[in-house]
Order: C-alpha cells, then structure tokens, then sequence
C-alpha cells in the first residue's frame, strides 16, 4: 500500500466521520449554508473587484501587461465607477451572515425565520461598536460590517437563535390575535415577548463588555487575537505563526489578513521599504537587508489564490473532484483565484468551518513558507524586494519580485505543485463525505 493510499484510508476512517456528523448540526450547518447562500453577491463583487485592479489600474497586472495606462491616461478615474461595489456586497458581509445564520436555524427549529433573522441583525447591532461623536455628528464605524466582524455575527446570529426559538416555542409568552388581525400583524405579535427578551440580553450584555471594553465586543476580540503577536520581528517564525493566524481566522468566517494587518505592517513595512531602496539603490535584489519578510515569503510563495494558497486547491478540484458542487465553484472561481481573489471559494465552497478543508488550508502556506525560506536563505534565488501588485498571478510573484530570476519562477511553480498535492487527497475525501452524505 502506498503512503498516499494509507493516507486517504486514515483520513476516511478518522476525518470523514467526523465531517459528516459536523455538516449535519444544525448550527454548523446553518453556518455553511448562509455562507453559500452568499456566494452569488460575493462572486459576483469579486468580479468586479478582478476588473477593476487588474484592468482599470495603471499598476493591475493586465493594465501594466498591455501598457493600458500609457494607451488610456485617465485609466485610474475609471476605477471609481465600480469602487462602490464592495459596499454592497463584501463591506456588509457580517450583517447578511446574522441575517442568514439565524434564519437557518430558526427553519430547522420550524420557527419564524424571517423574524427570527431580522432580529439577528438588530442584536448584532446592539453590541456593534459604539457610535462617535464629530462635530456634534454620530458616525458609525464600517470596520466590522464586513468579514472583520464576521465572527461576531455568527456568535450572536446562534444566541439570538437560540433564545428566540425556545421562547418562541413557549405557548405561555407567545401572543395569539383574534382571526380578525391581518396576518402580517398577527405574525408581529407572537414573537414580539422572544425579540423583547433577545434584546434585553444582548443590552445587558453590552453594557457588561463596555466595562471591559468601551468600544465594544467586535473590538475586544480584535484585541485579544493582537495582544500575543505585538512583539514579532522580521524572521521566518513570525511570517510562519502570522500565517497560521491569519488562515485559521479565515476557518472561523473571520477575515484574516486584515484582522493581522495591523501587526503585519507595523513588523514588515520599514523592512519592505528598506528592500525596495537597496534594490533601487543596487540595481539587484542580492543582498537585500531582510530576505525574511511577509511579502518575500508568504506572498511571494504562499499566498497563489489568495489565503490557503488556493489556487491548489481549485487545480485539485479540477483533478480529483467528482462533486458537481465543487467543480461549479472552482470553474467560476478559477480567473479570479488567478489573479489572487479567493472569496468565491472561502464563501462558496466553503472554506469557512469546513472540516476537511480545515488542515490544508492551513498547511499548504505553512510548507510552501518553509520552501520559499530554504531557496532564500540557501541564496538559491535572491530575496524579493520589489513591490509586486497583489493581483499578479501566483508564481510570476516571485518572478518580478526578484527582477526577473527565472529560477525564482520555477520555485513559484513548484509550490503551486506542492499545494495541489497536499490539497489532493482532502479533495478525494470531500468526495466520499458527499457520498456517505448522500447515501444516508
């Protein structure tokens, strides 16, 4: 028996179990189902997204490719047209996911989902951050309306769930208005006791964070995931650990990088910039004083698709997936995930609380981090020190970020090669989970 054939057997009879019995709880499962009830708004903004920096930017990939900037010099003011859409899509991801988790879960309790939803959205608001006060206008910050509060969201979509539906269940605190009432009304009243009480608690609750802290809940996670990582310096350890952070956050529907973004700039910018100048300066990336950056290893080796490394993930699909479901997605994700926009696929797939896509999306940048910091240091390819645009694809990162090793290139490949393997066999298992699924 092969160790790949060992492998899947051990992963068929630990992993798949523990799969099936996950996407068959209702809150887990409530969770995946509003993230793909999602999908269409976000494939569709990531769309945009694609052309907007990769096309309408003088710096996208395309645009510098056809020299479209040169052709069109008010290319850029083009770019406002289609900036407003992430406001309407990404930018209010938390509140669609309270919405949509709740009313899932009030669907399998067979209480009133829409209510149940709606009153979702006004509790997660009730322990949003506050507003503040400019020139004597309230203004309400947008920081976790999208996926930095996501997590927020769906802890408070269950617990107002929760409370609604086992109250809304109690014939004794519900309301019942004569056949007279136009049903609409009627609808209003019987819950009306269940959302009484859910606001009630999350106002108590509020009240009880603000002591801990002013700002609010969505903030006070914010600053217990930041507080261990304030100390890192430019090394291998810190991108690595960052890097396990940022992906696991992902796994729990929160948005990674931005939520380390903070503590990632504030490590490695003056060391970028520090590269960029000797680069300039020299003419070569040899010698750069900090080969060990963020952007020199987990972008330029790690990041193709977005975070996981995802790009693997889709040619793994397209390989080895005999489930309609996944091949759909990865065909509509796979010219974003070019050009490194994977939110159709954390969303659609999903990768957010999908146990079996759990450990390779955290594994894959973890070893093609490692891959990229051994040809570094082993001085193989030189460090990578020029600002490369984020929507260049996967392995031509490297390339331009060295100035053009070709050696580099083919590195880029090889962990596009290595990511696709590890994510192979979690792919094959997906397979036998839809099975299993389907069969019973």
């Amino acid at each position: 028996m092969s160790l790949m054939d060992a492998f899947e057997r051990g992963m068929e009879k630990i992993l798949v179990p523990i799969a099936i019995k996950l996407n068959s709880q209702i809150h887990v499962s409530a969770i995946r189902d509003a993230f793909i009830l999602s999908f269409p708004i976000v494939m569709a903004s990531s769309l945009i997204v694609l052309i907007n920096f990769a096309i309408l930017s003088p710096d996208g990939f395309i645009a510098s490719l056809l020299h479209l900037g040169t052709i069109f010099p008010n290319l850029a003011e083009a770019q406002n047209i289609f900036s407003p859409v992430m406001n309407g899509s990404v930018n209010i991801m938390s509140i669609m996911i309270a919405f949509l988790v709740a009313r899932n879960i009030a669907i399998s309790y067979q209480q009133d989902d829409l209510l149940c939803g709606l009153t979702a959205i006004g509790a997660f608001f009730v322990v949003y951050t506050p507003y503040h006060m400019v020139d004597s206008q309230s203004y309400l910050t947008t920081q976790y309306l999208g996926p930095q509060g996501l997590f927020v969201a769906i802890i408070v979509a269950m617990l107002t769930s929760e409370i609604f539906c086992r109250l809304s269940r109690n014939p004794k605190i519900t309301i019942t208005m004569p056949d007279a009432v136009p049903p609409a009304v009627a609808r209003s009243f019987k819950v009306l006791i269940p959302i009484f009480f859910v606001m009630i608690f999350f106002s108590v609750l509020n009240y009880l964070l603000t002591k801990i802290s002013p700002n609010g809940l969505n903030e006070l996670i914010y600053t217990l995931i930041q507080a261990p990582l304030k100390d890192m310096g430019t090394n291998i350890v810190a991108v690595l650990i960052l890097g396990v952070v940022a992906n696991f956050l992902w796994v729990l529907g929160i948005h990674g990088p931005n939520t380390v973004a903070a503590i990632r700039e504030t490590i490695f910018s003056e060391a970028n910039l520090e590269n960029l100048s000797f680069a300039a300066t020299n003419g070569t990336t040899w010698g750069a004083p900090y080969p060990i950056t963020w952007g020199s290893i987990n972008d330029a080796f790690a990041n193709y698709g977005g975070s996981g490394m995802t790009l693997g993930l889709l040619l793994a699909i397209f390989i080895a997936s005999r489930r309609t479901d996944y091949r759909d997605i990865a065909k509509m994700a796979f010219i974003p995930g070019l050009f490194n926009i994977n939110e159709p696929v954390i969303f659609g797939l999903p990768i957010v609380l999908n146990p079996i896509m759990v450990v390779p999306f955290i594994a894959v940048p973890f070893v093609n981090c490692l891959i990229g910091y051994f040809f570094v240091t082993m001085e193989i390819i030189p460090p990578i020190a020029y600002a490369v645009p984020w929507t260049t694809p996967g392995p031509l990162i490297a390339f331009f970020g060295t100035g053009g090793n070709w050696l580099a290139l083919i590195v880029g490949f090889l962990c596009l090669a290595v990511s696709t393997l590890i994510y192979l066999p979690f792919v094959i298992a997906a397979n036998k989970v839809n099975s299993a699924q389907a069969a019973k």
